[in-house]
């Protein structure tokens, strides 16, 4: 178990029992050893400003906001309908299932297909474009399950 009382090894408040002053925009006394060069890496500003990322995001939103939509307009419908539609909810199609059952079944199933329509829709329109994104920034390719 962690002593509390007690600062671990190596810890800032070994020394002086207080924690070290960062002064604004520096680093803390004693680590300048530590600064090392940036990295240079990609030019995440100009690769969102570029076309094809327009278009990436662009494609994306296309499928995205309207199924969005759709599914927003079913799930309210079905709770609208549940609210104030009892008799048409109540009727019984067969047995003891009545449409309010059906509808509710529905939401499951029509999640589903949504994640679904979504992962074939990806596969096939962002990821590629993706890829090539991110072949051209020079990073390295995703891995795929």
């Amino acid at each position: 178990m962690y002593d509390v009382a007690r600062p671990a090894t190596g810890n800032a408040l070994d020394e002086t029992g207080r924690l070290p002053v960062v002064p604004p925009g520096g680093r803390p006394p004693g680590t300048e050893h530590r600064r090392s060069a940036p990295r240079p890496g990609p030019d995440y500003a100009g690769i969102q400003a570029g076309p094809e990322f327009v278009a990436l995001r662009r494609r994306f939103r296309a499928f995205v906001f309207p199924m969005s939509f759709a599914f927003f307009a079913w799930y309210m419908t079905y709770v609208l309908l549940a609210a104030y539609a009892h008799d048409f909810m109540s009727r019984k199609v067969f047995g003891q299932v009545n449409v309010g059952l059906l509808l509710g079944i529905g939401q499951f199933a029509s999640t589903a297909l949504v994640t679904w329509l979504y992962l074939r829709y990806a596969r096939r329109r962002i990821d590629p474009r993706v890829d090539a994104l991110r072949a051209q920034a020079g990073l390295p390719d995703r891995t795929r399950r």
